[in-house]
Formats: C-alpha cells, sequence, structure tokens
C-alpha cells in the first residue's frame, strides 16, 4: 500500500500517528511494517535487518541512546570519547523560533532542531533568508513527536531546540554539496558505508563494504555504479566510527568529509525508520545477519 499517495500532506500524515499514540508499539509497529513493506513483521524470530530494527526500537531503550540522538547533546557525547576536533562550529542555540537572530549569524549557516531527522535549513545567503517562513517551519518542527511517527524511542524524551552551525562546503566535490557517508556499524564495528550525493539536485545512493568495494544495491534512491574513487580519508573516518558505535549494539554513524578534516553529522539508531525497501531484497538478510540483538534492555514497556 502506498500510503502516502493515499496521504499526500507529510504533516497531516504525522498528526494522524500522534493521534494514535495510544495504540502500543507492537501492535503499530507491525501495522506498520505490513504497510510499509508489504510483509508481515517476524517478532519471533527476525532475520532481516529492518526486522530487528523495529525490535530495537520497542526494546532496547538507554538514556545514553536519547542523548546521542538529540543534535546538541551528542556533542557532550562526542567530547567525552576524545573527538571535539570533529565538531561542526556552533554558532548559536535558541530555545524558540522567536530567539532567533540573523544579526550575529554569517552570510552562511545551517540551521537544525535537535529533537529529530532531517530537520535542517541550509542557507547559503541570509540576506536571502525568508525569515518568517523559517520560524513558522522549526516551530513546526520543534514541536512535531517524532516518537509517535515511527515509535523511534530515542526521540521521545528529547528537549526540542535550535542550534545554528557552520556551514560546509567543499569546492573541489563533483557533487551538488558535500558527500554523507553513512557508517553502518554493529558492535562497534563499521561493517558497510552507504555514501549520499547530490541530495539536493538529483540524490544518489551507493553502498559500500568497510574496504570501499562497490556493492550493486539500491535502496529508494538508485545507485551509481562503481565510480566514486576511496574517499582520501576512510581510514579516519572508520576510526571515527568504530569510536563512536562502541556502546551500542547497532548504530549508524554519519561523517563527512571536507577539505582533509572528518567531520560529524549525527548518530542514528533506526536508519529510515527501520523501513527501506533493497534491491535485491537479499541484502536485508546481509544485514540482518550483522545485527546481534542483544539481550532485552529497557527502561519501560510499551508506552
Amino acid at each position: 500500500m502506498d500510503y502516502k499517495k493515499i496521504i499526500k500532506n507529510k504533516e497531516l500524515r504525522f498528526k494522524i500517528l500522534h493521534s494514535l499514540k495510544f495504540v502500543p508499539d507492537s501492535l503499530m509497529l507491525k501495522l506498520q511494517y505490513k504497510m510499509k513493506m508489504g510483509r508481515k513483521l517476524n517478532w519471533k524470530d527476525p532475520k532481516r535487518w529492518t526486522e530487528k530494527l523495529q525490535w530495537y526500537k520497542k526494546n532496547y531503550r538507554t538514556p545514553l541512546m536519547t542523548q546521542c540522538a538529540d543534535k546538541l547533546e551528542v556533542r557532550e557525547y562526542i567530547k567525552s570519547k576524545g573527538l571535539e576536533s570533529i565538531l561542526n562550529k556552533l554558532y548559536a542555540v535558541y530555545d524558540s523560533a522567536d530567539q532567533f537572530n540573523l544579526d550575529i549569524l554569517p552570510q552562511k549557516f545551517v540551521i537544525k532542531t535537535t529533537n529529530g531527522s532531517g530537520t535542517n535549513i541550509l542557507c547559503k545567503d541570509k540576506s536571502q533568508l525568508h525569515l518568517d517562513k523559517v520560524k513558522q517551519c522549526l516551530n513546526d518542527w520543534m514541536y512535531r513527536d517524532n516518537f509517535s511517527v515511527g515509535r523511534e524511542w530515542s526521540y521521545k524524551d528529547i528537549v526540542p531546540k535550535i542550534i545554528v552551525e557552520e556551514y560546509l562546503e567543499d569546492k573541489s566535490n563533483p557533487f551538488d554539496g558535500i558527500n554523507d557517508y553513512k557508517f553502518i556499524c554493529f558492535n562497534g564495528k563499521a561493517k558497510f558505508i552507504v555514501l549520499d550525493v547530490d541530495r539536493n539536485i538529483d540524490h544518489k545512493r551507493n553502498i559500500y563494504d568497510a574496504d570501499w568495494n562497490f556493492i550493486d544495491v539500491s535502496t529508494d534512491y538508485p545507485n551509481f555504479g562503481d565510480t566514486v574513487p576511496m574517499p582520501e580519508g576512510l581510514d579516519e573516518m572508520l576510526r571515527v566510527a568504530n569510536i563512536l558505535a562502541a556502546d551500542f549494539p547497532f548504530v549508524r554513524v554519519d561523517l563527512y568529509w571536507v577539505n582533509g578534516t572528518v567531520y560529524f553529522g549525527e548518530l542514528t539508531f533506526y536508519p529510515w525508520t527501520g523501513y527501506v525497501q533493497f534491491v535485491p531484497d537479499e541484502f536485508d538478510f546481509i544485514l540482518g545477519g550483522e545485527f546481534q540483538l542483544p539481550i532485552r534492555k529497557s527502561i519501560g514497556g510499551d508506552l
């Protein structure tokens, strides 16, 4: 079922899911998995990565996950690992959009809300920024209930804030913007790398193993073949990813390699909300085979 064609407005879909917050996690995750993946969710003996991510949402919950999903508080976690040098420059922190002050900001910057994923605004020229529209967008994002949308527990107790960071540029990059390297890590070891390029124009996605061998797999975005050379900073990014992943059974570590330097992006515990169709489908099982489910660890049951 292509629910996005039935309910085209994204915010309306979120409101409907919020209204269903009373539905137990186990039932809602089964329903969403069936709707989005077109098959039943195997709770008892999950084999697929996408199935195990649903188990992870429901059964593995620690305060450290909440800290690391928070785009502001994660900075302290990074510092505690001795990796402060990979943090992007932080210009401002706001409790509400009404506090936003363009006068103190440089010409270019990136705005993010701390309590979600994909809630970013890239500003290349602040003189062209429609501030009223930006504030409205930020208010919508800050008060969006990201937990009830996909039962992504790590977002549940984040105190929403707005942060403004440095705008990173790589003028040598043949693609638009900067390359986004997503390290798929199991028990502190990066096993696969997802490369996203041209995110703002013609989004494409490649998948590699940790030795930068191309894997011919597509997701909701097409791959573009074995055409990208191994980045000079691969070894350093792998080192950083493994350090940041060490405390978790599974996490995706997002990094950038810009002008000879590693920069931190985010830590994600439920990539793509755990709903992604791989072509070929076998890759879902390959990832699932790497994900050794931990002993159930939860600070609460169904919420």
